[in-house]
């Protein structure tokens, strides 16, 4: 595939025999994100995992510091005061039994989904539309609850799913490329600190075994997934 000038002059800056500080990572990709709009800043890592496997499955929930740039579209399916409660606390979509047949039927316009216990017996059966897009509500995250209120608030507020996928990668949304550099790297540090948390206890060897950030169409930066301490300077103190 023929790559444009632009994206040859973006990817010419980014040295691949090293692995760059999260710092000095987050820089390099604002200045070579294109200028046309302002791009979404994603980290992807390959985890040392084996997800066939369900003691291996690294699957959590993060609040960002800085929230990711982008306002979420929550659906909600609940009834009565919970429903009111959800349409209070600012979803933009809120029902049932008729919603429920509108998603089976293909309404997608939405980017998370948060169900009341009561009504997972109904919304179950959603799994093959919901669940190959990372959508399905479940307890684990915080999306099956019956305080929907705070659910909807906290994914307003920033709060990012995330989970390994069959070939053991993982990617999630840090911010925009507008954001400061100091914003992206809280917001990287947050999620690193969650990821790390979720190590599960079968995982032997290396954990993290690569991570690079990269924005909507920016070449890919190496990011030293080893550092998780001093990540708002370019070089590590310990290594000086």
């Amino acid at each position: 595939m023929k790559r444009s000038k632009t994206l040859r002059e973006a990817d010419a800056k980014v040295d691949r025999t090293r692995l760059y500080a999260p710092l000095e990572a987050v820089r390099l990709a604002k200045d070579t994100s294109t200028k046309n709009f302002d791009a979404t800043v994603e980290i992807a890592m390959r985890l040392g995992v084996d997800p066939r496997k369900a003691d291996q499955m690294v699957r959590g929930t993060v609040n960002l510091p800085h929230g990711t740039g982008k306002t979420a579209r929550v659906l909600v399916f609940a009834t009565g005061d919970r429903a009111a409660a959800a349409e209070a606390a600012g979803a933009d979509i809120v029902g049932s039994d008729e919603l429920i047949e509108e998603v089976a039927g293909g309404r997608l316009d939405f980017d998370a989904v948060v169900a009341t216990p009561d009504l997972m017996g109904k919304v179950g059966r959603l799994g093959r539309v919901l669940g190959p897009r990372g959508l399905m509500p479940n307890p684990k995250t915080g999306t099956v609850t019956p305080d929907v209120a705070k659910a909807v608030s906290d994914i307003k507020g920033g709060k990012i799913e995330f989970r390994v996928d069959k070939h053991a990668n993982l990617h999630f949304i840090i911010g925009k490329a507008s954001f400061t550099e100091q914003q992206l790297v809280e917001n990287y540090a947050a999620a690193l600190e969650e990821v790390n948390r979720l190590k599960p206890s079968a995982a032997k060897g290396r954990y993290i075994k690569k991570a690079t950030v990269s924005t909507t169409m920016g070449p890919g930066i190496p990011v030293d997934s080893n550092r998780t301490r001093n990540l708002l300077v370019e070089e590590d103190p310990a290594a000086v």
